[in-house]
Parts: structure tokens; C-alpha cells; sequence
């Protein structure tokens, strides 16, 4: 980019749900490590493939962009503190008692609980998570532990095996994630969010939930699950009537059907916006109109459908989606 103030986040795709909660979780991280900079982010639509930009308040590097939002993350995750949950599997008194006591605490901690659960959508004495959880110790896959693990795993372990092994440091992770294609090199957890993480037991030599398994499909990509991780408490959860019961919702979220099938939305927008200013556009009540969308400086919207595969959750490629009205 020619702006100095700008720069192109490559290695984020705008239709994997992973790249969009890491851009959430790269402003964030950035807004907690060098609130001066006043970062924005918007999507350059004549720029092919569709990639977001950064946009900064100063000429920084991308060095220097990298540094502070490994910085940032590494502040954030310190708060990231479950209570020795394992999953999100909370009674009504213990969701009630945990959002309490972080909105006692204030700030991050509160936002984090926020998109976590909520009490007022329960069934049976038990809360309902999340629709972007997905794991609840099937495959010994467990949510919170891996939110408490993942974004203080500043550092994946080395690349490689012996003498060959190469260390990499928490910056280049992230500028891997942010700034180039992804290779998903590191066997270390993530959070079903990637939509290569679609992985069969079919036809392969190993578990695929296991880290032997992990380097049999290709791994994850360490930095952006960091972000992502961050930027999952910009999506607060509110309980929505669906049916005769109320469930755990997120800004963009919408259940579908007698199966009540789950989806996420997000827009493609073009001008800069603060984190704030995406989940405003979330929220917003209008969104799949077209007209809408027009005034809003929003090019389209992608679809992210969430499936189910066995005992395994999973979320799907974001497709376009057609604006009411067309």
C-alpha cells in the first residue's frame, strides 16, 4: 500500500471464520498495547484476492505492528482465568456468580465473560454457550481450557526436529498470521474455528484431535488462534427467543430451521472502521438489506454456517450472501 499508515493484512481470508475473529482480536490487541495509534480496519474490494487493511493513526512498520500486537495479546490473556473449568458446562448460579465477578473486575474481564454466556439462556439448570464454542470435551477437546492455554502460548514450539529445529519468536507468529499466506505449521491447539479443521477419522493413520494428528493435516496457524482467542470477547452473548426457548446469541448470529441450524455473519465493509464500528454493524438490525448496506459503505455480506459431524463441530467456508431486496 502506498499510505505508510496502511497496511495489507494478507494472510487474512474474508471467507474463514478463524481470519475474521483474529482481525477483531489484531484491533483489539492493538487498542490495549498502543491506544495512540487509534487503529482502524477496513477491506480493499478492488484489490484482489479480497484481503482488510490496517490503518493506523501514524506511519509504523510492520514490525513494529507485529511487536505490539503480540504485546497486546499477551496483556489481554492474562485475564483469560476460568476458575479450573474445563468447559463451558456452567449451571445458572455458577454462569451467574462467574459474570458477576467479572463485571466486578470491569474491562477486558467483563467483555470476555460476556461472550462467554449468558444466564438468562438456560436449559435444565445449565447455561447455553456460545454458539462459537465448539467443543465440550468430545476428542478431550475442552473450550475454556484451551482459552485459557492458547493466548499465553506466546511462542509454538520449535519447527522441526533435532538440530534442525527452529525456534520462532511470538512477533514473527503473528506476522506469519497477519501477513502472508497461511502455512499452519504449529501442532498446538486451536479452537475448530479454521475451515481446514474439518478433519475425518476416515482413511487417516492417526487421531486427527492429537498432535500427531495435527502434523498428519497440516497443523494450525499458532498466531492467528492467539488473536482469535482475544477477539472472540468483541462478540457479546444476549439470550433470542427461537422457538419456545431462549438461546445464546451473538451479534450476527442466527439460528435457522426446525434443526435450528446456526450461522455467523459479517460484513465486508470499505472504509476504516474501530472495532467498535464492526460490531455496531453487526448489531445492526437492517443489515441484510440492500439498501442498507449501500449507506453503510458495506460491499456484501459473508455466511458462515456451523455443522456437526459425528460428535464434532465444525464451521464452514463463509459464502457471499444476497442482500434482501435483489
Amino acid at each position: 500500500m502506498s499510505d505508510p499508515r496502511e497496511h495489507r493484512l494478507a494472510g487474512l481470508e474474508p471467507d474463514n471464520l478463524l481470519a475474521f475473529l483474529a482481525l477483531l482480536g489484531l484491533l483489539r490487541a492493538l487498542e490495549e498495547a498502543e491506544p495512540t495509534w487509534r487503529v482502524r480496519a477496513g477491506w480493499r474490494i478492488d484489490e484482489a484476492p479480497l484481503r482488510p487493511y490496517l490503518r493506523v493513526a501514524e506511519a509504523v512498520s510492520l514490525e513494529a505492528v507485529t511487536a505490539a500486537a503480540a504485546r497486546g495479546a499477551a496483556m489481554l490473556a492474562a485475564h483469560h482465568d476460568f476458575a479450573g473449568k474445563a468447559d463451558l458446562n456452567h449451571s445458572e448460579a455458577e454462569a451467574s456468580a462467574a459474570l458477576h465477578a467479572a463485571r466486578a473486575a470491569g474491562g477486558y474481564s467483563a467483555e470476555l465473560f460476556a461472550a462467554l454466556m449468558s444466564d438468562g439462556a438456560a436449559k435444565d439448570d445449565k447455561i447455553e454457550a456460545t454458539p462459537l464454542c465448539l467443543m465440550f470435551g468430545q476428542g478431550h477437546q475442552h473450550f475454556l481450557s484451551r482459552l485459557d492455554t492458547v493466548p499465553k502460548l506466546a511462542e509454538p514450539p520449535a519447527r522441526g526436529k533435532g538440530k534442525k529445529a527452529v525456534a520462532v519468536s511470538s512477533a514473527a507468529c503473528m506476522a506469519e498470521a497477519l501477513f502472508a499466506a497461511w502455512e499452519r505449521p504449529d501442532p498446538t491447539e486451536s479452537f475448530r474455528w479454521d475451515v481446514t479443521e474439518d478433519v475425518r477419522y476416515a482413511l487417516m493413520a492417526s487421531d486427527p484431535t492429537s498432535p500427531g494428528g495435527k502434523r498428519e493435516k497440516g497443523g494450525a496457524q499458532h498466531g492467528a488462534n492467539r488473536l482469535a482467542a482475544i477477539g472472540l470477547s468483541a462478540l457479546p452473548v444476549a439470550p433470542v427467543k427461537v422457538g419456545q426457548r431462549l438461546r445464546a446469541n451473538v451479534p450476527g448470529g442466527a439460528f435457522h430451521g426446525r434443526r435450528r441450524e446456526f450461522t455467523l455473519t459479517w460484513p465486508i465493509w470499505r472504509d476504516p472502521l474501530s472495532l467498535g464500528g464492526i460490531v455496531a454493524l453487526m448489531r445492526h438490525p437492517g443489515l441484510g438489506d440492500a439498501d442498507v448496506q449501500q449507506r453503510l459503505g458495506i460491499d456484501h455480506l459473508r455466511e458462515a454456517r456451523r455443522f456437526s459431524q459425528g460428535k464434532f463441530m465444525n464451521f464452514g467456508m463463509a459464502r457471499p450472501s444476497v442482500p434482501d431486496g435483489v
